[in-house]
Protein backbone atom coordinates (compact mmCIF):
# COMPACT_ATOMS: atom_id res chain seq x y z
CA UNK A 1 0.00 0.00 0.00
CA UNK A 2 1.33 3.46 -0.89
CA UNK A 3 1.62 5.69 2.16
CA UNK A 4 0.77 9.39 2.43
CA UNK A 5 3.02 12.28 3.37
CA UNK A 6 6.48 13.45 2.44
CA UNK A 7 9.42 11.28 3.38
CA UNK A 8 13.17 11.79 3.67
CA UNK A 9 16.34 9.75 3.48
CA UNK A 10 19.69 10.74 4.96
CA UNK A 11 22.98 9.05 4.15
CA UNK A 12 25.92 9.73 6.48
CA UNK A 13 28.81 8.59 4.34
CA UNK A 14 32.55 8.67 4.85
CA UNK A 15 33.04 11.80 2.75
CA UNK A 16 29.63 13.44 2.49
CA UNK A 17 26.27 13.70 4.22
CA UNK A 18 23.28 13.82 1.91
CA UNK A 19 19.52 14.39 2.16
CA UNK A 20 16.65 13.51 -0.18
CA UNK A 21 13.11 14.72 0.50
CA UNK A 22 10.38 13.21 -1.67
CA UNK A 23 6.63 13.36 -2.16
CA UNK A 24 4.43 10.36 -1.37
CA UNK A 25 4.64 9.31 -5.04
CA UNK A 26 8.46 9.37 -4.93
CA UNK A 27 8.92 12.68 -6.75
CA UNK A 28 12.02 14.42 -5.35
CA UNK A 29 11.39 17.71 -3.58
CA UNK A 30 14.89 18.55 -2.35
CA UNK A 31 18.38 17.06 -2.64
CA UNK A 32 21.25 18.38 -0.55
CA UNK A 33 24.88 17.34 -0.17
CA UNK A 34 27.54 18.60 2.21
CA UNK A 35 31.15 17.45 2.40
CA UNK A 36 31.54 16.47 6.06
CA UNK A 37 34.43 13.95 5.90
CA UNK A 38 33.00 11.90 8.77
CA UNK A 39 35.54 9.17 8.11
CA UNK A 40 38.60 11.42 8.27
CA UNK A 41 41.37 9.45 9.96
CA UNK A 42 39.24 6.37 10.71
CA UNK A 43 41.51 4.11 8.68
CA UNK A 44 44.48 4.95 10.89
CA UNK A 45 42.87 5.62 14.29
CA UNK A 46 39.91 3.25 14.25
CA UNK A 47 37.54 5.89 15.59
CA UNK A 48 35.55 8.93 14.49
CA UNK A 49 37.21 12.17 15.55
CA UNK A 50 35.22 14.67 17.66
CA UNK A 51 35.79 17.34 15.00
CA UNK A 52 34.42 15.12 12.21
CA UNK A 53 31.43 14.08 14.30
CA UNK A 54 30.67 17.72 15.08
CA UNK A 55 30.84 18.62 11.36
CA UNK A 56 28.33 15.90 10.53
CA UNK A 57 25.96 16.66 13.40
CA UNK A 58 25.84 20.34 12.46
CA UNK A 59 24.80 19.38 8.92
CA UNK A 60 22.19 16.99 10.30
CA UNK A 61 20.80 19.87 12.37
CA UNK A 62 20.55 21.89 9.16
CA UNK A 63 18.75 18.98 7.50
CA UNK A 64 16.33 18.73 10.43
CA UNK A 65 15.27 22.31 9.69
CA UNK A 66 14.85 21.53 5.98
CA UNK A 67 12.69 18.49 6.76
CA UNK A 68 10.51 20.48 9.14
CA UNK A 69 10.06 23.16 6.48
CA UNK A 70 8.91 20.56 3.95
CA UNK A 71 6.64 18.78 6.42
CA UNK A 72 8.43 15.45 6.34
CA UNK A 73 6.48 12.78 8.23
CA UNK A 74 8.79 9.77 8.12
CA UNK A 75 12.36 9.02 7.17
CA UNK A 76 15.39 6.78 7.23
CA UNK A 77 18.78 7.75 8.59
CA UNK A 78 21.65 5.49 7.56
CA UNK A 79 25.38 5.44 8.14
CA UNK A 80 27.79 3.32 6.14
CA UNK A 81 31.50 2.58 5.98
CA UNK A 82 32.99 5.12 8.40
CA UNK A 83 30.53 4.29 11.18
CA UNK A 84 30.86 0.54 10.48
CA UNK A 85 34.61 0.70 10.89
CA UNK A 86 34.80 3.07 13.87
CA UNK A 87 34.91 1.88 17.47
CA UNK A 88 32.64 4.79 18.44
CA UNK A 89 30.27 4.43 15.48
CA UNK A 90 27.29 3.55 17.67
CA UNK A 91 27.80 6.67 19.79
CA UNK A 92 27.69 8.76 16.63
CA UNK A 93 24.52 6.99 15.49
CA UNK A 94 22.79 7.72 18.79
CA UNK A 95 23.66 11.41 18.52
CA UNK A 96 22.58 11.52 14.86
CA UNK A 97 19.25 9.95 15.78
CA UNK A 98 18.64 12.53 18.47
CA UNK A 99 19.39 15.40 16.09
CA UNK A 100 17.19 14.15 13.24
CA UNK A 101 14.44 12.41 15.17
CA UNK A 102 14.88 9.24 13.08
CA UNK A 103 15.91 5.79 14.24
CA UNK A 104 19.51 5.44 13.00
CA UNK A 105 20.58 2.42 10.96
CA UNK A 106 24.07 1.05 10.46
CA UNK A 107 23.84 -0.52 7.02
CA UNK A 108 25.78 -3.67 6.25
CA UNK A 109 27.70 -3.48 2.98
CA UNK A 110 25.33 -5.96 1.28
CA UNK A 111 22.24 -3.93 2.22
CA UNK A 112 23.96 -0.73 1.15
CA UNK A 113 24.61 -2.33 -2.21
CA UNK A 114 21.04 -3.61 -2.63
CA UNK A 115 19.59 -0.17 -1.87
CA UNK A 116 22.07 1.46 -4.27
CA UNK A 117 21.00 -0.88 -7.07
CA UNK A 118 17.32 -0.23 -6.29
CA UNK A 119 17.83 3.50 -6.72
CA UNK A 120 20.21 3.32 -9.66
CA UNK A 121 18.21 1.12 -12.02
CA UNK A 122 14.68 2.32 -11.19
CA UNK A 123 14.56 4.45 -14.34
CA UNK A 124 16.52 2.11 -16.62
CA UNK A 125 14.85 -0.56 -18.75
CA UNK A 126 15.21 -3.98 -17.05
CA UNK A 127 16.10 -5.49 -20.42
CA UNK A 128 19.46 -3.74 -20.22
CA UNK A 129 20.49 -5.87 -17.23
CA UNK A 130 21.96 -7.62 -15.49
CA UNK A 131 23.71 -4.49 -14.29
CA UNK A 132 26.95 -3.98 -12.45
CA UNK A 133 26.29 -1.09 -10.08
CA UNK A 134 29.47 0.53 -8.78
CA UNK A 135 29.11 2.78 -5.75
CA UNK A 136 32.46 4.39 -4.92
CA UNK A 137 32.22 5.76 -1.42
CA UNK A 138 34.78 7.36 0.84
CA UNK A 139 35.62 4.30 2.90
CA UNK A 140 34.20 1.43 0.88
CA UNK A 141 33.18 0.53 -2.65
CA UNK A 142 30.07 -1.53 -3.30
CA UNK A 143 29.81 -3.84 -6.29
CA UNK A 144 26.30 -5.11 -7.02
CA UNK A 145 25.11 -7.22 -9.92
CA UNK A 146 21.52 -8.10 -10.74
CA UNK A 147 18.63 -7.19 -13.00
CA UNK A 148 16.68 -5.50 -10.19
CA UNK A 149 16.75 -5.38 -6.36
CA UNK A 150 14.48 -8.46 -6.18
CA UNK A 151 16.72 -10.56 -8.42
CA UNK A 152 17.14 -13.91 -6.58
CA UNK A 153 20.67 -14.14 -7.97
CA UNK A 154 21.67 -10.63 -6.89
CA UNK A 155 25.25 -10.43 -5.62
CA UNK A 156 26.47 -7.51 -3.49
CA UNK A 157 29.90 -7.11 -1.95
CA UNK A 158 31.52 -4.27 -0.06
CA UNK A 159 35.23 -3.75 -0.68
CA UNK A 160 37.39 -2.03 1.92
CA UNK A 161 38.53 0.64 -0.49
CA UNK A 162 37.14 4.07 -1.24
CA UNK A 163 38.39 7.46 -2.35
CA UNK A 164 39.17 8.66 1.19
CA UNK A 165 40.63 5.35 2.37
CA UNK A 166 42.88 5.00 -0.71
CA UNK A 167 44.03 8.61 -0.35
CA UNK A 168 44.78 8.44 3.37
CA UNK A 169 46.52 5.09 3.09
CA UNK A 170 48.56 5.48 -0.10
CA UNK A 171 48.37 8.89 -1.82
CA UNK A 172 50.26 10.93 0.75
CA UNK A 173 52.09 13.37 -1.52
CA UNK A 174 50.68 16.32 -3.43
CA UNK A 175 50.62 15.31 -6.22
CA UNK A 176 51.01 11.59 -5.47
CA UNK A 177 54.28 9.98 -6.52
CA UNK A 178 54.63 7.24 -9.12
CA UNK A 179 55.38 4.73 -6.37
CA UNK A 180 52.31 5.79 -4.35
CA UNK A 181 50.09 5.42 -7.40
CA UNK A 182 51.57 2.05 -8.26
CA UNK A 183 51.06 0.69 -4.75
CA UNK A 184 47.44 1.87 -4.68
CA UNK A 185 46.74 0.43 -8.13
CA UNK A 186 48.12 -2.95 -7.07
CA UNK A 187 45.94 -2.99 -3.94
CA UNK A 188 42.81 -2.17 -5.94
CA UNK A 189 43.62 -4.80 -8.56
CA UNK A 190 44.05 -7.43 -5.86
CA UNK A 191 40.70 -6.53 -4.27
CA UNK A 192 38.90 -6.76 -7.62
CA UNK A 193 40.49 -10.13 -8.43
CA UNK A 194 39.31 -11.50 -5.11
CA UNK A 195 35.77 -10.21 -5.72
CA UNK A 196 35.69 -11.94 -9.11
CA UNK A 197 37.09 -15.17 -7.69
CA UNK A 198 34.40 -15.17 -5.00
CA UNK A 199 31.58 -14.09 -7.33
CA UNK A 200 32.22 -14.90 -11.03
CA UNK A 201 28.72 -13.59 -11.87
CA UNK A 202 30.17 -10.09 -11.80
CA UNK A 203 31.72 -10.80 -15.20
CA UNK A 204 28.29 -11.62 -16.70
CA UNK A 205 26.97 -8.08 -16.18
CA UNK A 206 25.86 -6.28 -19.34
CA UNK A 207 25.99 -2.65 -18.27
CA UNK A 208 28.03 -0.65 -15.78
CA UNK A 209 26.20 2.01 -13.77
CA UNK A 210 28.37 4.31 -11.67
CA UNK A 211 27.16 6.16 -8.57
CA UNK A 212 28.32 8.67 -5.99
CA UNK A 213 30.59 11.70 -5.88
CA UNK A 214 33.63 10.37 -7.71
CA UNK A 215 31.61 9.33 -10.75
CA UNK A 216 29.40 12.41 -10.89
CA UNK A 217 32.39 14.72 -10.40
CA UNK A 218 34.25 13.03 -13.26
CA UNK A 219 31.12 13.47 -15.39
CA UNK A 220 30.96 17.17 -14.49
CA UNK A 221 34.65 17.56 -15.35
CA UNK A 222 34.14 15.73 -18.63
CA UNK A 223 31.21 17.99 -19.49
CA UNK A 224 33.13 21.11 -18.41
CA UNK A 225 30.27 22.30 -16.20
CA UNK A 226 30.80 25.66 -14.53
CA UNK A 227 27.82 24.94 -12.29
CA UNK A 228 26.29 21.71 -11.10
CA UNK A 229 23.57 20.49 -13.48
CA UNK A 230 21.93 17.26 -12.35
CA UNK A 231 19.97 16.86 -15.57
CA UNK A 232 23.11 16.93 -17.72
CA UNK A 233 25.05 14.62 -15.41
CA UNK A 234 22.31 12.01 -14.86
CA UNK A 235 22.58 9.29 -17.51
CA UNK A 236 25.56 10.90 -19.20
CA UNK A 237 28.31 8.44 -20.09
CA UNK A 238 32.02 8.15 -19.41
CA UNK A 239 34.17 6.19 -21.85
CA UNK A 240 36.93 4.03 -20.41
CA UNK A 241 39.57 6.10 -22.20
CA UNK A 242 38.13 9.33 -20.80
CA UNK A 243 38.18 7.97 -17.26
CA UNK A 244 41.79 6.84 -17.59
CA UNK A 245 42.84 10.19 -19.07
CA UNK A 246 41.14 12.08 -16.22
CA UNK A 247 42.78 9.82 -13.67
CA UNK A 248 46.26 10.45 -15.05
CA UNK A 249 45.67 14.18 -15.54
CA UNK A 250 44.32 14.72 -12.02
CA UNK A 251 47.07 12.57 -10.51
CA UNK A 252 49.68 14.82 -12.10
CA UNK A 253 48.25 18.00 -10.55
CA UNK A 254 48.42 19.48 -7.08
CA UNK A 255 45.13 19.73 -5.23
CA UNK A 256 44.80 23.47 -5.77
CA UNK A 257 45.02 23.01 -9.54
CA UNK A 258 42.32 20.33 -9.47
CA UNK A 259 40.04 22.66 -7.53
CA UNK A 260 40.39 25.29 -10.27
CA UNK A 261 38.90 22.95 -12.87
CA UNK A 262 35.33 23.53 -14.05
CA UNK A 263 33.19 20.81 -12.54
CA UNK A 264 35.31 20.08 -9.47
CA UNK A 265 33.31 19.97 -6.24
CA UNK A 266 35.11 21.71 -3.34
CA UNK A 267 36.05 19.06 -0.83
CA UNK A 268 36.64 16.38 -3.46
CA UNK A 269 39.83 17.75 -4.97
CA UNK A 270 42.02 15.87 -2.47
CA UNK A 271 40.31 12.46 -2.90
CA UNK A 272 39.26 12.45 -6.56
CA UNK A 273 42.44 10.71 -7.72
CA UNK A 274 41.78 7.70 -5.51
CA UNK A 275 38.19 7.52 -6.73
CA UNK A 276 39.13 7.87 -10.39
CA UNK A 277 41.71 5.13 -9.94
CA UNK A 278 39.01 2.77 -8.65
CA UNK A 279 36.61 3.55 -11.50
CA UNK A 280 39.30 3.12 -14.14
CA UNK A 281 40.42 -0.20 -12.61
CA UNK A 282 36.86 -1.55 -12.53
CA UNK A 283 36.19 -0.60 -16.15
CA UNK A 284 39.43 -2.20 -17.30
CA UNK A 285 39.15 -5.42 -15.29
CA UNK A 286 35.45 -6.00 -15.92
CA UNK A 287 35.74 -5.13 -19.60
CA UNK A 288 33.42 -2.11 -19.82
CA UNK A 289 33.99 0.46 -22.55
CA UNK A 290 31.42 2.81 -21.03
CA UNK A 291 29.99 3.77 -17.65
CA UNK A 292 26.46 5.12 -17.36
CA UNK A 293 26.45 7.89 -14.74
CA UNK A 294 23.50 7.86 -12.34
CA UNK A 295 22.47 10.56 -9.91
CA UNK A 296 19.89 8.14 -8.48
CA UNK A 297 21.47 6.02 -5.78
CA UNK A 298 21.10 4.69 -2.24
CA UNK A 299 18.99 7.70 -1.18
CA UNK A 300 16.44 6.89 -3.90
CA UNK A 301 16.45 3.25 -2.81
CA UNK A 302 15.83 4.28 0.80
CA UNK A 303 12.96 6.55 -0.21
CA UNK A 304 11.40 3.76 -2.28
CA UNK A 305 11.52 1.47 0.75
CA UNK A 306 9.65 4.08 2.80
CA UNK A 307 6.85 4.50 0.29
CA UNK A 308 5.74 0.88 0.08
CA UNK A 309 4.33 -1.06 3.03
CA UNK A 310 4.37 -4.83 2.52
Amino acid sequence: MVLDGRVAAIDCGTNSTRLLVAEADGTPVERLMRITRLGEGVDSTGSLSPVAVDRCLRVLQEYRGVMERFGVERGRLAATSAARDASNGHEFLEAAGEVTGFRPELLAGSEEGRLSLAGAVADIGPGEGPFLVLDIGGGSTELVTGSDPDDPELVAVSLQLGCVRVTERYLLSDPPTVDELGTAEAMIAEALEQAIADHPRFLASHRLVGLAGTVTTLAALNLGLDRYDRHRIHHSTLAAGEVFDWYRALASEVRAARLDRAGMVPGREDVIVGGAMILSAVMTRFGFDECLVSEADILDGMVASLLIRN
